[in-house]
């Protein structure tokens, strides 16, 4: 098969850096939120926090993630970096698959529901169980996949591993 090179390669490794950046910052800003500023004086503060934070996990950390995982298969299948060749390479795809699956049917849902309560509840949200819950299992694992995205951007830089 056909490789990339040149001027296509550079495409592909700037659109590559762009989605990852953009999942990384995300990550970074929903995890640093969600420990440090839901402090709302009013239910409407709550609900406009919540869907905010909602709004960046659906419409900007998606695609985000989504960008990487595309260009990094791109990456895998047209470059000569392959799939397995590294031990790097199989810990960022472990990463970007983990995140994407566990965002998609935990984390995401999670974020969506607590906005979702404190939109009907208000303030009454900060002492529904559900709602604490939810949102206590977004910010402990949140955190989490924040971190590991985070690493898997350091992996990419420094390709700590040997060639397998």
């Amino acid at each position: 098969m056909k490789k990339l090179t040149g001027r296509k390669l550079k495409w592909l490794k700037s659109l590559h850096i762009y989605s990852a950046c953009v999942w990384v910052g995300c990550a970074t800003v929903l995890t640093v939120a969600q420990l440090f500023f839901i402090n709302p004086e009013n239910g409407g503060e709550l609900a406009g926090i919540l869907a905010t934070l909602d709004y960046i996990d659906l419409y900007i950390l998606v695609p985000g993630a989504i960008g990487t995982f595309l260009t990094a298969l791109v990456y895998s299948i047209w470059t000569n970096w392959g799939w397995f060749k590294h031990n790097w390479i199989i810990v960022k795809w472990i990463i970007c698959i983990f995140g994407i699956i566990f965002g998609t049917f935990w984390l995401g849902p999670w974020l969506s529901n607590t906005a979702m309560i404190a939109k009907k509840q208000g303030l009454d949200a900060l002492s529904d169980p559900e709602y604490l819950r939810q949102l206590n299992n977004s910010m402990v694992w949140g955190t989490f996949q924040a971190a590991t995205v985070i690493f898997a951007a350091f992996v990419s830089t420094l390709k700590p591993w040997k060639k397998r």
